[in-house]
């Protein structure tokens, strides 16, 4: 099964991360690139079940359910529902882990797909979406 990994160490305590990137509903909160979210059907988006719907002039163009959320280990993990690379059984993991100079953002995810889709996951998903979203905390919290 391949994987895919991205993450950075800030120079701030975890909790302090962790209030910035560990909200559901959160993600265009901090992420540049990541268009507004809403959460379906009025869920609690700290409850796992609930759905985001990224939306872009009016279209949902992604979905995502969240599938487990620990404020204690500062994690919450999700799938992508109906992807648009030819994969299956994306599951994605973002965590905010103590770190001796700070924080350690980590974001990384499973997937099933074939050697060809691999490439298209590492490009979309971890520099598009995870190097994109980690730069922006590497901005906004500083380099260690």
């Amino acid at each position: 099964m391949p994987s895919l990994i991205r993450s950075i160490v800030l120079p701030a305590d975890p909790d302090t991360v962790w209030r910035t990137i560990g909200r559901f509903d959160g993600l265009a909160d901090w992420h540049p690139h990541v268009p507004p979210s809403v959460i379906e059907d009025d869920a609690d988006p700290e409850t796992p079940g609930a759905i985001r719907a990224f939306t872009l002039e009016g279209t949902v163009v992604a979905r995502e359910r969240l599938l487990a959320k620990d404020d204690t280990t500062r994690s919450y993990r999700y799938t992508v529902l109906d992807p648009f690379l030819p994969i299956t059984a994306y599951e994605a993991t973002l965590t905010a882990v103590p770190h001796d100079r700070g924080t350690e953002v980590r974001w990384s995810a499973t997937y099933q797909g074939a050697a060809e889709a691999v490439r298209q996951v590492e490009e979309v998903f971890g520099d598009g979406v995870y190097g994109a979203g980690l730069a922006a905390l590497e901005e906004r919290f500083g380099m260690s």
